[in-house]
């Protein structure tokens, strides 16, 4: 008997740093969602020995690696965030190399009959890939806010924090390019609050998340 591949319904969720699309993911993961981390992308792409991580050491040397080979990713964020040709060279080494494998990765969901996967991508829109899914979901928070979870979550000053969020596209623009938006300016548990009412009314069935969302659909 030949077993039946569905389609996969795709999910990305994208957002700032800080503003909380881990925490969704979390969740959406507890709720039974199969989860594509683009930062464990990352991680993969660059690893040692890997095409990325040669264009890395190549363009930007030594300073960049640690002892075991693995790149210094705290150096290479203080590099770029002050240096927007570095910043963009870097994304041209890496960029490409995530969305391939994110891509398999989709594609091996499918093949393994899962129903839902949702994928955490921060730079959806800088990438354009925004089509490749099904629903886009903006984690958005106060820019305050962030800055204060970043200093906490990677032990940074504030000026670094700032600098990082400067050089990323402000949550208006991704507001404006349309998907569903999941505030994070209150408490974690009202964030679950608001991950599972999405959950509950877009992916619990199929057939409720095939449903187009208007562009300014949001749930706070």
């Amino acid at each position: 008997m030949v077993k039946t591949i569905k389609k996969v319904f795709k999910v990305a969720v994208t957002g700032g740093a800080g503003s909380g699309k881990s925490s969704v993911c979390n969740r959406l993961k507890e709720l039974g969602i199969t989860i594509i981390s683009s930062d464990t992308l990352a991680r993969e792409a660059v690893a040692p020995g890997s095409t990325a991580h040669k264009k890395i050491l190549n363009y930007f040397g030594e300073k960049v690696v640690l002892s075991d080979g693995k790149l210094n990713r705290q150096m290479l964020r203080r590099i770029i965030v002050n240096d927007g040709v570095a910043r963009r060279s870097l994304e041209q080494f890496i960029h490409p190399e995530i969305t391939k494998l994110m891509q398999r990765k989709m594609a091996q969901a499918e093949k393994n009959g899962d129903r839902v996967v949702a994928v955490e991508i921060p730079l959806l829109f800088e990438l354009g890939i925004e089509k490749q899914f099904d629903i886009v979901v903006i984690v958005s928070a106060d820019p305050k806010l962030r800055v204060k979870r970043l200093m906490d979550r990677d032990n940074v000053f504030r000026e670094d924090a700032e600098e990082l969020l400067n050089v990323q596209m402000p949550d208006q623009e991704k507001v404006k390019r349309g998907g569903f938006v999941l505030s994070n300016n209150g408490s974690t548990e009202q964030l679950i609050s608001s991950v599972d009412r999405f959950y509950e009314k877009y992916l619990k069935n199929t057939e409720k998340g095939s449903k187009v969302l208007d562009s300014q659909d949001t749930m706070f």
